[in-house]
């Protein structure tokens, strides 16, 4: 028995449209005909009038009526074509998403706020300079914090404070410290001196205590900082001393450890830790380091 296309079939509802198909309906009713919808489609006039035959088989009703000299919709073809249109259209619109997402590689890099410094913004824009399509993602935060997010993979390159408990990772640079204070600062003869700090976890603020117990500097907690901007500020407000390195320091900060005896601080690395081996990340990740291998002493 052959099957009557211009009555309603039943549809098969689990069975997806043929989106060729759909396309080859769609071209030949806006072009109105097979021989220029199989130029457009780059095909054949045999294979365009497979695909309708699939598709109106597939929604049980014929959509396009044939004649000799002419072609046009059926009254189910023109109530389909809108739908038709729009269903090319999300298909077009989530291939073009998903193409951006691939163009636009993203690099998650995080930078230890001790050596983030008052040079970050230019450095955000030298990395966009070279590469404007890269999605450039940077957390700040402690060296230990940022190590253990790098190491759970959450960060692609991190660049931090040299750690003792690593032998890994890409030595930048060597910076030198000191210990600083608001140039009209004076400490009290026989006063706990007044140490300001980034909160813990923190290599520097370790470091420094360590080096001031050593001493036997008696000391005391005047001011924890959630940021390097914040230890700076509490600095030129005169609340106190802070180990800090000399590109970090705030306008007018003076170095007070000679004249108060303080201990020698060292220089301290800066370190590059990355896993990006190639594409455009590994450009990044080589003006990164360049940036940062500038920051020591000389």
């Amino acid at each position: 028995m052959v099957k009557d296309l211009q009555q309603p079939q039943p549809l098969q509802q689990h069975r997806p449209l043929d989106l060729d198909a759909v396309e080859a309906f769609v071209r030949i009713a806006e072009l109105g005909s097979f021989t220029r919808a199989a130029e457009a489609m780059q095909t054949t006039q045999a294979a365009v009038s497979l695909k309708l035959k699939r598709l109106e088989d597939r929604l049980g009703c014929r959509l396009i009526e044939r004649t000799p000299r002419h072609v046009e919709l059926s009254a189910r073809g023109a109530a389909f074509l809108a739908p038709a249109r729009e269903l090319l259209a999300v298909h077009q619109r989530t291939l073009a998403t998903f193409a951006e997402q691939r163009d636009r590689e993203r690099i998650a890099i995080g930078i230890s706020d001790h050596v983030a410094g008052p040079d970050l913004p230019a450095l955000i824009a030298r990395m966009n300079a070279h590469d404007p399509g890269l999605v450039i993602e940077i957390r700040i935060g402690s060296s230990g914090d940022l190590l253990q997010a790098y190491d759970r993979r959450e960060l692609d390159v991190a660049i931090v404070r040299f750690h003792a408990d690593r032998s890994d990772g890409e030595v930048l640079a060597e910076e030198l410290f000191g210990w600083f204070a608001a140039p009209t600062w004076q400490h009290h003869a026989g006063e706990p001196l007044p140490i300001v700090t980034l909160a813990e976890p923190c290599g520097v603020r370790v470091m420094a205590s360590q080096l001031l117990d050593e001493a036997g500097v008696l000391w005391r907690e005047a001011f924890v900082g959630g940021g390097v901007a914040a230890v700076s500020a509490a600095v030129i407000a005169g609340l106190g001393v802070a180990a800090l390195a000399p590109r970090m320091l705030p306008l007018g900060a003076v170095d007070v450890g000679a004249r108060l005896g303080l201990p020698v601080l060292p220089q301290l690395p800066v370190v590059l830790h990355s896993r990006v081996r190639g594409g455009r990340g590994r450009e990044a990740v080589g003006v990164l380091g360049a940036a940062f291998g500038g920051v020591g002493p000389g």
